[in-house]
This record gives C-alpha cells, sequence and structure tokens, in this order.
C-alpha cells in the first residue's frame, strides 16, 4: 500500500513543493540511429528488467494494440515484476489478466479500468491495490517523481526513423496525444511504435526527436474506429437529449453565458449531446466560445469550423473528425496533459474553464461524485477529468439521469468518492434539478424559473421509491484500490467485493 498517505482536506489545501523530476542526461551521436526493426529488439535494447515501470496511452481507447502486443513479449522473456503505468485501460485490455497472474505485473497506476479486467481486480486479482488518479493528478505525479516511469511504449500513428512523431499522419490516426507527451518528457525511456515510418524530417511533430531513445514499425498500433465507443458514443437516447437540452437552457440563464465563454463537456452520452444544444443558443444569442477544451469531437469541430468557437485546445480526441481537425485547422491545438489539468504547475487550462458539464455513475445527497465503481462496487470506469475540472470550473453541472434500468444513480452515499460534493453546483436529472446548497447565487438566480428546482434529498427518495432500498453491497477489509484526488492526496479507498472473492 502507498506509504505517506495524506488524507485530503480540500480542493486547493496543498501547497506543493520540491521540484521537477528529470530523467538522466543522454545523448545521441550524428552516426548513431534510433530505428529498430523488431518489437523484441527494441524491449531487449531498453535495457528493461524485473522492477521496472512501464507506460502507455489510451488514445485509441478500445481500438490499442500495443500495450496487449508488448507485454506478451515482455513475458516471453521473463521478465517480472514490473508495474503497470498507463494513462487508461480499457476493456481491450483484457489479457492484462493473465499477465498479473504470472507475475509480469504486479502493481498499476492508472485513471481507469473497465470489462473484466476491472472485475477480476476489484475482486483481489492485484496483491498491491491500484492507484487511480485523473488526467491532471497523473501529469502531476509524473512530473513530481510520484510516477518514475523506466520505459514508456507509446504507440503513434506515423513517425521518422530519428523520433518525431505526429498524431494525424498515417493510416491510423487517433489525434491528440496528450497524454502520451508527458509520458515521453519524463521517462528514462521512450520506445515510438508505429505502422507508418515517413521519411525525416516528419514535422510537425507531437512528440519531438530529442525525448525519443528508439522508433520501431509495426504492422497496426491500433483501430481508429474504436475511438469513439462507450463513454465517448454519441447518444440518440431521448431521455439523455432532454436532460441535455435542460443544461443548455440551463447554462443560458446564467451569467456566465456571454460572449467569450469557454466549456468542456466530459464523457457519457447526455454531457457529450449538450454541445448541440449549445450551439443552437450560440447561433441565436450571436455568441462565441473562446475556447473548448478537454477531449474534442465532431460537433465541437463544426462549431468552430461555424465560427462559434475560437480555439479548440485538444488532449484527447475522441472521433475521427477531431483527430484530422488538428492538421487542418489552424486554431486547433493538441496540449499535453499537464497544461490541461496539472494542478501543480504555473498555470493550467482548466483554471481558465467557465463551465463544464460531467456525468455521473452515482451522486449522494453531499453531492460527492462517483465515476470509478459502479453499484455493486465494482471497478468499470475512469477518474478521468472529472476532479480536474470539476475544482476548476465557475460553473460545473452534472447530469445523469435518476436511475438506470432498477439502479438509482442519486444515493445516499456514494461507494467511492472521486470528485467531492464542494466542487459540484448543479444536478440535472430527468426528474429535476438539485442545486448544491453552497452556491447560494444559483439558488436565487432558479428560485422563480420555470425549471423543476428541487433538493437533491428529494431526488434521492424519488429514486429509492422507485427501485426500492438498494441492497448493501458486502466488502472485505482488502484494498484494491487507492484513489487520489488531484494533488496526490488520498480521497477514498476502494475495497474488494466480497461476492467476488
Amino acid at each position: 500500500m502507498k506509504n505517506n498517505i495524506i488524507d485530503f482536506n480540500g480542493e486547493f489545501d496543498v501547497i506543493p513543493t520540491g521540484k521537477k523530476y528529470a530523467p538522466r542526461i543522454k545523448s545521441v551521436g550524428p552516426k548513431e540511429e534510433k530505428y529498430t526493426n523488431s518489437l523484441k529488439k527494441s524491449i531487449i535494447k531498453s535495457g528493461l528488467c524485473d522492477g521496472m515501470t512501464i507506460s502507455f496511452h489510451h488514445h485509441f481507447r478500445n481500438g490499442d494494440y500495443i500495450l496487449n502486443d508488448v507485454l506478451n513479449i515482455i513475458a516471453s522473456l521473463g521478465i517480472k515484476n514490473l508495474t503497470l503505468a498507463p494513462s487508461s485501460l480499457a476493456a481491450v485490455h483484457e489479457p492484462l489478466i493473465r499477465h498479473i497472474e504470472n507475475g509480469v505485473v504486479t502493481e498499476i497506476l492508472t485513471s481507469g479500468l473497465r470489462g473484466v479486467l476491472a472485475s477480476k481486480i476489484s475482486s483481489g486479482l492485484l496483491k498491491k491495490p491500484v492507484i487511480i488518479r485523473s488526467h491532471g493528478g497523473r501529469a502531476r505525479a509524473i512530473e513530481a517523481g510520484d510516477i518514475k516511469i523506466d520505459v514508456a511504449f507509446l504507440g503513434t500513428p506515423s513517425a521518422d526513423a530519428y523520433g518525431n512523431a505526429n498524431s494525424v499522419k498515417g493510416n491510423s490516426t487517433c489525434g491528440s496525444l496528450g497524454y502520451a507527451r508527458v509520458d515521453a518528457e519524463y521517462a528514462e525511456h521512450v520506445i515510438i511504435i508505429t505502422d507508418c515510418l515517413i521519411d525525416y524530417p516528419n514535422y510537425p511533430a507531437s512528440i519531438s526527436q530529442k525525448n525519443v531513445d528508439q522508433v520501431v514499425k509495426v504492422n497496426a498500433i491500433g483501430d481508429p474506429d474504436k475511438i469513439s465507443t462507450g463513454a465517448t458514443r454519441f447518444t440518440k437516447n431521448p431521455k439523455e437529449l432532454l436532460m441535455a437540452k435542460n443544461v443548455a437552457l440551463i447554462i443560458q440563464k446564467t451569467k456566465y453565458f456571454k460572449d467569450g465563454f469557454s466549456f468542456q463537456t466530459g464523457s457519457g452520452g447526455a454531457s457529450l449531446a449538450v454541445t448541440r444544444f449549445l450551439r443552437e443558443a450560440m447561433i441565436e444569442k450571436s455568441i462565441k466560445a473562446s475556447f473548448v477544451l478537454g477531449g474534442i469531437t465532431k460537433p465541437m469541430v463544426e462549431m468552430y469550423e461555424e465560427g462559434l468557437i475560437k480555439t479548440l485546445f485538444d488532449v484527447q480526441s475522441f472521433d475521427k473528425i477531431a483527430a484530422e481537425s488538428i492538421q487542418k485547422n489552424e486554431e486547433h491545438f493538441e496540449i499535453d496533459a499537464s497544461l490541461y489539468a496539472n494542478p501543480h504547475n504555473k498555470g493550467n487550462i482548466v483554471n481558465k474553464l467557465d463551465v463544464v458539464i460531467l456525468s455521473a455513475l452515482e451522486i449522494d445527497t453531499n453531492f460527492n461524485v462517483n465515476v470509478i465503481t459502479g453499484s455493486n462496487g465494482e471497478i468499470m470506469g475512469a477518474s478521468g477529468g472529472h476532479s480536474d475540472t470539476a475544482a476548476c470550473a465557475k460553473l460545473t453541472v452534472v447530469v445523469a439521469p435518476l436511475f438506470r434500468g432498477r439502479i438509482p444513480t442519486v444515493v445516499k452515499n456514494v461507494h467511492n468518492v472521486i470528485t467531492p460534493g464542494s466542487s459540484i453546483d448543479i444536478l440535472v436529472t430527468e426528474r429535476g434539478i438539485a442545486i448544491n446548497p453552497l452556491r447560494e447565487d444559483l439558488i436565487e438566480l432558479f428560485k422563480d424559473s420555470s425549471f423543476n428546482i428541487t433538493s437533491i434529498q428529494t431526488l434521492e427518495k424519488i429514486a429509492r421509491d422507485y427501485c426500492g432500498e438498494r441492497k448493501p453491497v458486502k466488502f472485505t477489509d482488502q484494498t484494491v484500490g487507492i484513489i487520489e484526488y488531484r494533488d496526490g492526496t488520498v480521497i477514498d479507498l476502494i475495497k474488494a467485493v466480497e461476492k467476488n472473492v
């Protein structure tokens, strides 16, 4: 378990000290080459050995090939006891289970887990608890040296043989390499893996040659068509669209909806759909956004091209249109995760955010939000940029159905806290809207409005009356996950689910 645990004590309580971590200085002479003709050779050449930390990015989401391929080779070389530090893990990474069982991977540091892998870890598959960090928190941890990456394996759509990697050129376009760029800067050894080798120089470079040790070409690095699935899908659900429309109407009534405002929509069908309705209002009222941030989508690109958005700050492209936009649109900028949301640098972009719309697996009567574990207590989601954006935006709106099936979303107590209630301003459900009592200004603003404003306690009761009392989940004493807040303090622990043990 993590040593020197400091408990969370408020969004901005921690004052950073010390200096940034730095990898060892290396030099490459004019006659030295970086290209290696096989992935296995590149792993051997990296000096990877037992007990090291390796990292990957998740920009291909469920279309990623790199992590599974690399770990299979590592296992064949007999290397054990590795710490795996990817920006996130998806259902496609289920083969990781056997590498945990065989002792190849003994610790995981990530933002999220999904699928069978997540379920197995929730049952105690790993002896050490997974450490869950937000996207900004991961960047902070790498820069502070809390995560020391020995070898970073970074799949890129194209690269030249000297290490200049581009996120758009090539057949496997994934868009912004925002999470990979931090790894490239701070890892001791960086291997660029591509399926499209381009003549030198491959510019503009998302990752520069000055940070790259090796380049290797493989048959395929990922399937771009599987980026826009799951949490990044576009919804056609009438209930989600109704909630999204109400969110847009609420935003319009606040002082933040004005010319030059900025916004971000998090993952989840309803929150992503808000963009469509904001577009209509912006056209009607001749309002333009100064910037949109985070995971960039096709509707955002279309609004940019219509002149409704001045700048797109892209840390992760959520679809092919967004990815291709980086290359053709002048003010569509690829940004790294530290610039995006690291709380301990000299100014991240989330600090300048006016409005953020987020989703929730659960939200409780204190407005605490859970996006990591499901109603059964199992890990099934990701911290992502949830707590990063919620803490900093002037207006934080959570949009979620009151219940999913017969499972309540609004509950008395969430299983696990990712984002503290003090960061949440408004909850929008299909059966009512609740405003955090801390936001007296918003309560006053909406007191005579036509919106169905109610208390979050009332919403919880409606959900409970409809779904019935939820059966308590039985947990063991084993800690399977440590949830870090973005500043490195510990906000919650995830316990093993008893029924799975």
